[in-house]
C-alpha cells in the first residue's frame, strides 16, 4: 500500500469512531424510558440513502474508472461487477451463517421485559443478548473493512460511510444492551457487552488491511470499491431497509433514504 501511516492512522479511528457508536444506542436505551422508534426508522432510512447512493454514483464508478486505466473497457467492467456481487455474497454468507433466531438486528424496548421475574428467564434473556453481541460483530468485521478500505481510498465519500455505518450501529447497541441488562440489572454489563461488539469493526480493518497488504495492486484497490460498495448495498436492503418496516413507520423510512441521497448529492457537488 502507498499510503502514509497518518492516513492509515486516521482511517483506522474513523472505523473505531463508526464502530463505538454502538455504545451510543447502549446510553439511549439507559436513558430513554421509551425506544423512538420513529427516529429510528427515519435515521436507518437515512443511512440507507447515504450507502445507496454512494455505492451507485461514486464507489462504483471510480471503481471502474481506475480499472480503466489499467485494463481494456470490457475486463474493466467485467472485474467490476464480479467483484461488487463478490461482496454481496461475502456479506451474505455472513448472514447465513449467522443463527436465524438471534436476529441482531431486532431492537428491543424496557418494557418488553418487565415481567421477567424467574431465573430461568434471566438466564435465556442473557443468552440472547450474548448471541446478539456476537451477531452483531460477526456482521461488524466486513464493516470495518468496508470503512476502512473507502477512508484509505477517497475521502470525498469516507466521511458520509462513516456516518452511515455509526447511524446503523446505533440501534444494534440497544438491541444488545436491553436483553443483558433485564438479564443482570448490571448497567455497566451491558454497556461493555455493546461495547465489545463495535470493536469487532475496528478488528475487521485491522485484519483486513494486514491480510490484503502483501497482495496489494492498482487492481485489487480499484476492485476493493466494488466490493466494498456489493457489502453495502447488501446491509442497506437486508438489513436498513426491513428495519424501518418492522418499527411500523414506512412514509419516514422512505423520506429517510430520499433525504439520504439528496443530502450526499448535494454535499458531493461541493466538495
Amino acid at each position: 500500500m502507498d499510503n502514509t501511516s497518518t492516513e492509515i492512522w486516521i482511517a483506522f479511528g474513523l472505523t473505531l469512531l463508526a464502530g463505538l457508536s454502538t455504545g451510543i444506542g447502549s446510553l439511549i436505551a439507559f436513558l430513554a424510558k421509551k425506544t423512538n422508534t420513529k427516529f429510528l426508522s427515519g435515521a436507518l432510512g437515512l443511512s440507507a440513502g447515504v450507502m445507496i447512493y454512494v455505492s451507485f454514483m461514486e464507489l462504483m464508478p471510480e471503481s471502474v474508472g481506475l480499472l480503466s486505466g489499467l485494463h481494456s473497457g470490457r475486463l474493466a467492467e467485467v472485474i467490476m461487477l464480479g467483484t461488487f456481487f463478490l461482496g454481496i455474497a461475502f456479506i451474505a454468507l455472513i448472514d447465513w451463517l449467522v443463527p436465524e433466531e438471534e436476529n441482531p438486528h431486532e431492537v428491543h424496548q424496557d418494557s418488553d421485559y418487565t415481567h421477567l421475574d424467574r431465573e430461568k428467564d434471566k438466564k435465556k434473556l442473557k443468552r440472547t443478548g450474548i448471541m446478539m453481541m456476537m451477531a452483531i460483530a460477526i456482521h461488524n468485521f466486513p464493516e470495518g473493512l468496508a470503512t476502512f478500505a473507502s477512508a484509505l481510498t477517497n475521502w470525498d465519500v469516507a466521511l458520509p460511510i462513516v456516518f452511515a455505518i455509526a447511524i446503523h450501529n446505533i440501534p444494534e447497541g440497544i438491541a444488545v444492551s436491553v436483553p443483558i441488562y433485564h438479564a443482570t440489572g448490571d448497567r455497566r454489563k451491558a454497556f461493555a457487552y455493546s461495547f465489545l461488539s463495535g470493536l469487532a469493526e475496528p478488528a475487521g480493518a485491522i485484519l483486513g488491511y494486514l491480510f490484503l497488504r502483501p497482495f496489494w495492486t492498482p487492481t485489487l484497490n480499484a476492485a476493493l470499491l466494488a466490493f466494498v460498495s456489493g457489502i453495502m448495498v447488501y446491509i442497506s436492503f437486508d438489513e436498513l431497509l426491513p428495519g424501518t418496516e418492522r418499527y411500523g413507520h414506512h412514509h419516514l423510512g422512505v423520506a429517510g433514504v430520499i433525504g439520504g441521497m439528496a443530502i450526499m448529492a448535494v454535499s458531493l457537488l461541493f466538495i
